[in-house]
């Protein structure tokens, strides 16, 4: 079971997470919370394996939340959710060890499938949100030393596609997708797949 804690300041959403993740087999949700200011108190009390980390929230918001997790528990993976596709917002929830962002108004399947990518180990952006991410991104000259396979599977990533996803599109394992990853981070010299994805758009993509 993923264990699941959600972090939102309305109250509406937070139910409606609620239901989501409660009508999922393999998913429990833990607890809920309006902000973060007891995050530290939480983390240790409900132990998730996933948090869903809104930005805007009152008192101490995601970005606060983030920093504080990863601190003092780098082992959670944060799957940052919010409405706005502020760029400074976003960059600064990768910069801050995201695992990955969404926006609000994905699916739920999508919601879903993003909390299943992080727990497994993987990252899940939004691809609307990776382009937002070019504006901090400085591009290097780098694309001759990727490998093909190493393009496409950029390519596909970069079409909203899940790391399973593209295993299956190029015949191969999931655990091959996550080679690829790690060796395109070390040739970038990146360490985050919404910095891969951006420099994919920048450097290949027409």
């Amino acid at each position: 079971m993923i264990r699941i804690f959600a972090y939102d300041d309305n109250a509406e959403r937070l139910h409606s997470l609620q239901a989501l993740i409660e009508m999922t087999d393999n998913m429990q949700y833990v607890g809920g919370s309006y902000c973060c200011e007891m995050v530290e108190t939480e983390m240790e009390t409900y132990a998730p394996d996933v948090v869903l980390m809104d930005i805007n929230m009152p008192v101490v918001d995601g970005l606060e939340g983030l920093r504080i997790i990863k601190s003092k528990f780098p082992g959670i993976k944060v799957l940052v959710q919010t409405a706005f596709d502020d760029s400074e917002k976003i960059f600064s929830s990768i910069s801050g060890g995201a695992s990955g962002y969404i926006l609000k108004s994905d699916s739920p399947r999508r919601i879903l499938q993003a909390i299943e990518e992080v727990y497994e180990g993987g990252a899940s952006m939004n691809p609307a949100i990776a382009k937002r991410v070019l504006e901090y991104f400085m591009p290097k000259n780098e694309e001759k030393i990727l490998t093909q396979k190493e393009r496409e599977v950029l390519k596909f990533l970069s079409e909203g596609m899940s790391y399973k996803m593209v295993a299956n599109q190029l015949g191969v394992s999931y655990s091959t997708v996550n080679t690829h990853i790690k060796h395109i981070y070390e040739k970038l010299h990146i360490s985050s797949l919404g910095e891969a994805i951006a420099w994919f758009y920048k450097n290949i993509r027409e």
